[in-house]
């Protein structure tokens, strides 16, 4: 699989991009965790992974589910009725790797004509602005309503004392296809990975591969952001090798017309894939 290594450090106070451009991710988490821990997940907003924390709300939450060894479980029932949660406590019962998915409930935007087009370009989505000069409406602006399909990996040791035969074992967790629109599947297991490891993903669209989209692993580091991009192959695949232990996020965007809204042009997907890569051991 070849690797793409084209990397960018970037000030995140010095450079500005739309602000449609804004990230939204599950924070990884990094706190060691044991099999009957629960742990802490926060939603966050921003740029160049830095962002602020925002609150988990039934309206706004089409979809909330946790996987592991121990089956499928709906979280949505943990959230509150009326009012906005900081953070949500999600228990951990069984040892090995968790993936929170969450999907967002669809959202509108309209944006002027020069701030759509660097956004698409921004995001590899140069080809939706060639369809707008080939319709005539290069000039109007973009219309679009776009939605979030976000995950989340989550490492869990098995408790202190736990027998052989109980511990730990080879999982598949974190490839399940959680059937979001718009899913980075990771081909190897970042949670038994460590830095300077390769992680293979797979960008699947409307349950099939997505070629030529872009991707970008982000991570901060010294108060800068790396940023490292790659394309997506015919089979949606990537690879990324990932220098640095910590909080690592890998993002891609893609957008499809819509016929069916006299109010709206385009449909965008919004995809993330967050965890902590540890150091070597």
């Amino acid at each position: 699989m070849p690797i793409q290594s084209v990397v960018l450090l970037v000030f995140a106070l010095c450079i500005a991009v739309p602000l449609r451009a804004h990230e939204f991710w599950l924070a990884p988490v990094a706190v060691p965790l044991v099999a009957g821990d629960s742990a802490r997940l926060t939603l966050r907003v921003g740029e160049y992974f830095e962002g602020e924390l925002i609150g988990f709300s039934t309206s706004q939450t089409l979809d909330l589910r946790q996987y592991s060894a121990a089956g499928n479980f709906d979280l949505q029932t943990l959230l509150p009725r009326e009012i906005s949660a900081s953070g949500l406590l999600v228990p951990l019962s069984a040892p090995g790797t968790h993936m929170v998915i969450f999907n967002s409930q669809p959202n509108t935007i309209s944006l002027s004509a020069d701030t759509f087009h660097a956004y698409l370009h921004d995001e590899g989505l140069d080809f939706i602005k060639t369809q707008r000069e080939a319709a005539g409406i290069a000039g109007t602006p973009g219309r679009e309503r776009y939605r979030r399909f976000v995950k989340t990996l989550i490492r869990v040791a098995p408790k202190p004392g736990t027998v052989l035969s109980e511990a730990i074992k080879p999982d598949t967790t974190h490839s399940t296809l959680a059937g979001q629109r718009l899913e980075i599947v990771p081909l190897n297991n970042p949670m038994v990975m460590s830095a300077g490891d390769v992680l293979g993903v797979r960008v699947v669209f409307d349950g099939k591969p997505l070629k030529d989209a872009l991707l970008k692993a982000w991570h901060r580091r010294g108060g800068q952001t790396l940023i490292i991009r790659a394309k997506t192959t015919a089979d949606g695949s990537a690879a990324f090798d990932l220098p640095y232990a910590g909080p690592w996020m890998i993002s891609v965007v893609h957008m499809v017309p819509v016929f069916d809204v006299k109010e709206i042009d385009w449909d965008s997907l919004w995809s993330n894939l967050s965890f902590n890569l540890v150091s070597k051991p």
